[in-house]
């Protein structure tokens, strides 16, 4: 074969069978084993190259030299070299503790990805592996990966398509395209030269991933791997820069300014000491006392545990996460650009309507409607001999599958009437034995079975309705046959095109006696003088939840944009079903398409010749209510372009989608969503969420969590920062103005990495408030530390919580004779047992603290004692630690701490029923006026 790698096929589609199997350079009954071998080595496995990712190493490093990682490497450093100059006073036991925190949360952050790359690839194993070619003339099953060009492939219904091939021969073959173009409708397959059309229309070719949906046949590969349409899309996508998270963003800007304040502080503090003649030692503990405090260790653990927590709870609502920060994002939101088939709609078929005896009849729940009114039981008998047509005129089966249940295997709109005869139980319950049939033909657009039925010869035909209607010489009226008249043949085919324009799929059914059983089943014989018995309308129905999750995403402000490659009038219809679009467009709009009968759909070809300055327009929302226009007709590179202008008009973007067509779409995303059950290998690889049911429903319960993370992100960012106070005071203290130091590192140390840790992620478990869902995105402008949380952290219950610290460590030392001024040895009992009582001081008004941090706005008292579990369970843990580090030897050895009086924490509790009431004193301000000028908690009324 002549260069397989450079050779193009672009002219494939109109050789005859025999020239093409001469261009592939193959014989009738496919390639040797040994020349197949030899095109395997010289063009390569059949496979996509996977995106760019990082290697293993590459990804568990990339959790290690990240920026707050960075800053605690500083921390443990600074200990070290503290240690190192002054050994024996406990730094070398803090710069292991801030390794330890290092090594504990990259190590978490890692397995959480690996875990979600293992559960992916578990769904990629659910996937067939190999395929029936022809090799030698043998029928032989190999890998996928081992198709070459030249390979003969031997095509059966339910089959999905290993590589790109020219079909050579066909028979009934119907395909489905949707996972490479997004469009649902099954597409017909013939092996004859054809030279109209789009490439990926083409009649005789078929594409890698796509699926045979009935037929059998023959084909050709001429291009397989990355060469295929699907491995063109994936290099697409592999070109495609992925940007940092809203929340990645807003970490790295909090640890930067954290990074600056410390080390200018503890700088500062440094250059004091040595300045006021405090020496080099007592001047570098003081800076390195500065900067640890400053440092909130717990900070990064905390959000990466949250992130975990609120992915798992995500995973019970069907919604599986590969990258953590993918969970904060989808809280900010603002638009959802997402594909029809399978994610809005089930993916499959449905009868929805029928017409007989000159009513439309709508089929819910079991029962038929006409005018909104219920049919009774006794009247829908006479419509029996439809309903043995659609049970019987078909090829659709059902089989056993390997769990025991049935399903219905065949063409999707055989199988949508077989479930519908078999849901309404009209049709004669034995089945008809099968006498014969007139298969399926392009040019008559029917199909006829011949059928014994109580001892008379029966056909029943289904089809077209413009080819069949004009066959029938009668149709049943209330259960009699009647001549057909030419104003009612009228009225069917005007039925017909309404059933059309809302986006049915419109078959027609007839019926007829035959007088006896012919030698040879003939058109002529049997598709005459028939019967009408009705129009069935079909369609592929949207997902029960969808309408009220997109009414939700309305209330919420996050608009939803459909974007498909379905045709214009069946993405108008859904949009309509779903309430993206109001049932009557407002009003013609300039550019879009004609076919949509002036509503606001947009095709692709209309795109193509669309200006950067229109499509803003278009994508700009509208402040009179209009909705947002649908997209049909889409390309991949209409897709990505929609997503590019729209983030880059400051829009965060979500994009859902299944097929390899959208997976450059997917990867530009602010955040790709990629659909589970239908989804293909590369569209999973590429997304950063998988949805385990494929249903829109899914990703609104996703961005609820994703609201909450934020929110609770914020709450223990409050309260750990809290803390920072209590703990920097004590060494401000000791150097402006001579107090004893009231606070050791290895204790700040115990605060932020031990006491506070499960407290803190018991905040980040809070449930989603009632309100989550009424008020808008939060705007990219607002900062996770913005003023007001910095105010009330630092200002108000920081300052709070450092007066009480410090207030008890004096009352301490003067209960136990201490005088101002008078030295105090950093050896002594009496010191161990002060800087002992600042510990508790801070831990026990950090349990305070955290009921006060569950709402910036509501009292504790209304949020219910028992809402948090975790909470409670964080409370008891760092009472029992506190407990610990001051009645334990190892507290002692390791922290510096030594056992209390009990009489202590009576004044210590005291002073945290004192910060309580001081922010229910606060949150009942606030909420007066909250509606006026001043607003200290810098959210909306109503928020959390």
């Amino acid at each position: 074969m002549s260069d397989p790698q450079t050779y193009r096929f672009h002219d494939i589609n109109r050789l005859t069978a025999e020239e093409v199997l001469k261009r592939l350079e193959t014989a009738g009954g496919g390639l040797t084993a040994d020349e197949a071998l030899r095109r395997l080595a010289e063009c390569g496995p059949n496979v996509l190259s996977a995106p760019e990712r990082y290697v293993f190493l590459q990804r568990l490093v990339r959790h290690f030299t990240h920026f707050l990682a960075v800053l605690l490497w500083i921390a443990a450093g600074l200990s070290f070299a503290a240690d190192f100059l002054r050994p024996g006073e406990g730094m070398a036991t803090l710069g292991w503790a801030i390794l330890g925190v290092i090594v504990i949360n990259a190590a978490f952050a890692f397995y959480q990805e690996y875990k979600a790359e293992r559960a992916v690839h578990a769904l990629h194993r659910m996937l067939p592996d190999t395929a029936w070619v022809s090799r030698g003339g043998q029928s032989v099953e190999v890998p996928r990966s081992e198709i070459v060009p030249g390979d003969l492939l031997l095509l059966e219904e339910g089959e999905r398509e290993p590589a790109d091939a020219r079909l050579i021969e066909a028979t009934g073959m119907r395909v489905d395209n949707s996972a490479l173009t997004g469009e649902s409708k099954p597409k017909r397959r013939t092996a004859d030269p054809a030279d109209d059309g789009h490439w990926l229309d083409m009649p005789n070719l078929v594409f890698a991933g796509t699926t045979i949906l009935s037929g059998h046949g023959r084909a050709v590969v001429f291009a397989a791997g990355m060469r295929t349409e699907f491995g063109k899309i994936a290099r697409l996508t592999a070109t495609v820069e992925e940007g940092l998270s809203p929340l990645q963003r807003e970490i790295v800007a909090v640890t930067r300014v954290v990074a600056a304040i410390s080390l200018a502080m503890g700088a500062a503090f440094f250059a004091i000491g040595l300045w006021s003649g405090l020496g080099f030692w007592i001047s570098a503990i003081f800076g390195i006392g500065i900067i640890v405090a400053n440092v909130p260790e717990g900070l990064l653990p905390t959000v990466t545990l949250s992130l975990a927590m609120a992915s798992q709870q995500m995973a019970k609502r069907k919604a599986l996460v590969k990258h953590l920060p993918s969970v904060e994002t989808l809280g900010c939101t603002t638009v959802i650009c997402t594909d029809k088939t399978g994610t809005l709609t089930e993916n499959r078929m449905k009868v929805d309507r029928f017409y007989a005896d000159r009513l439309v009849i709508e089929a819910r729940e079991g029962c038929f409607f006409t005018a909104g009114r219920l049919v009774p039981n006794t009247d829908a008998e006479r419509w029996r001999p439809l309903f043995d047509a659609l049970l019987h005129c078909h090829n659709a089966k059902r089989v056993r599958r390997p769990d025991g249940r049935s399903t219905m295997t065949g063409d999707p709109t055989e199988v949508a009437l077989l479930e519908f005869a078999i849901e309404h139980g009209l049709a004669h319950p034995p089945p008809l034995r099968r006498m014969g049939e007139l298969a399926f033909d392009a040019d008559r657009k029917r199909m006829s079975t011949l059928h014994w039925s109580e001892g008379r010869l029966i056909a029943f035909t289904k089809g077209a309705p413009e080819s069949l209607v004009p066959l029938c010489a009668r149709l049943r009226l209330h259960g009699e046959g009647i001549p057909m008249s030419s104003d009612e043949r009228a009225r069917i085919l005007a039925q017909s095109r309404t059933f059309a324009e809302q986006a049915y799929r419109v078959l027609a059914v007839a019926m007829r006696e035959v007088a006896h059983q012919p030698e040879h089943i003939e058109v002529e014989t049997i598709e005459n003088d028939l019967t009408f018995l009705g129009l069935v309308a079909m369609m592929d129905p949207p997902h029960r939840e969808v309408p009220e999750a997109v009414a939700t995403c309305r209330r919420a402000g996050v608009r939803t944009i459909m974007i498909t490659g379905d045709h214009p009038l069946t993405a108008l219809a859904v949009a309509r079903k779903i309430g993206l679009v109001p049932q009557q467009a407002p009003r013609p709009s300039r550019g879009r398409s004609p076919a949509a009968d002036f509503v606001p759909v947009i095709e692709g070809s209309h795109l193509d010749g669309m200006s950067e300055e229109h499509l803003r327009r278009l994508l700009t929302p509208s402040r009179s209510g209009e909705p947002d226009p649908v997209f049909a007709r889409m390309a991949p590179r209409h897709k990505m372009r929609i997503v590019s202008t729209l983030k880059e008009m400051g829009e965060t973007v979500a994009v859902t989608g299944d097929g390899v067509n959208d997976a450059p779409a997917l990867k530009s995303a602010s955040i790709g969503i990629a659909m589970g059950i239908a989804g293909t290998d590369v569209a999973k690889e590429t997304a950063d969420i998988v949805l385990l049911d494929d249903n829109f429903a899914t990703i609104v319960s996703a961005i609820e969590e994703g609201r909450a993370v934020y929110d609770n992100i914020r709450k223990f960012t409050t309260y750990i920062l809290s803390s920072n106070v209590p703990e920097i005071v004590p060494f401000l203290g000791y150097g402006f103005l001579g107090w004893p130091l009231a606070l050791t590192i290895p204790q700040v140390l115990a605060v932020d990495l031990g006491t506070d840790m499960i407290p803190a992620l018991g905040l980040g478990t809070e449930r989603p408030h009632a309100d989550v869902m009424q008020r808008p995105p939060r705007p990219k402008t607002e900062r996770l530390l913005n003023r007001p949380l910095l105010l009330r952290a630092y200002l108000f219950l920081g300052l709070i919580e450092a007066a009480i610290a410090m207030g008890a460590f004096f009352l301490y030392l003067e209960t136990h004779g201490w005088t101002w001024g008078t030295p105090l040895d950093w050896a002594s009992p009496l010191y161990r047992e002060a800087t002992s009582v600042t510990l508790c001081a801070i831990v026990v008004t950090q349990v305070a603290n955290v009921l006060a941090c569950r709402s910036d706005r509501r009292s504790v008292f209304t949020l219910g004692r028992f809402g948090n579990p975790l909470i409670l369970t964080g409370i008891a843990f760092e009472l029992t630690m506190l407990l610990l580090l001051i009645y334990t030897p190892l507290g002692h050895r390791l922290f510096g701490t030594s056992g209390l009086p009990l009489w202590i924490f009576g004044p210590l509790a005291l002073g945290a029923l004192a910060l309580l009431a001081a922010e229910e004193t606060r949150k009942a301000i606030a909420n007066r006026f909250a509606g006026g000028r001043w607003n200290p908690v810098g959210r909306a009324a109503g928020g959390p």
